[in-house]
């Protein structure tokens, strides 16, 4: 999660990485289909700088999915600062990271932010 929070604040194009064109993310309950369009709405967010502070950190192992052992759910929970705002946002993220087929690394299947 540091490397996605890290990197969403400093190079949200660098996330395009982590999805996948089969990727879903519903960012405050609209959704996003495939990295092209998840990392376009990332970028396109009205805010430049952002800080993220995890308060809580939750992962479970999922079911089989499409042939692929080892995935997880993760749920996150936490405050945002946006540039030139005093007073924190609390936010929720829940992700289900899928091996991508390449030894230890994940691809993000679904993400949802609140």
């Amino acid at each position: 999660m540091q490397h996605y929070y890290t990197t969403f604040a400093g190079n949200r194009p660098g996330l395009q990485s982590l999805y996948q064109e089969h990727s879903m993310l519903t960012w405050e309950g609209k959704q996003f289909a495939g990295a092209a369009a998840i990392i376009q709405h990332l970028s396109g967010l009205p805010f430049k700088s952002v800080q993220h502070q995890v308060s809580t950190l939750d992962v479970q192992p999922s079911m089989l999915v499409q042939g692929a052992n080892g995935s997880s759910i993760v749920a996150v929970t936490g405050k945002l600062l946006l540039e030139g705002e005093q007073h924190p946002l609390k936010f929720s993220q829940t992700f289900h990271l899928v091996p991508s087929g390449q030894p230890g690394q994940f691809f993000v299947l679904n993400d949802i932010f609140r």
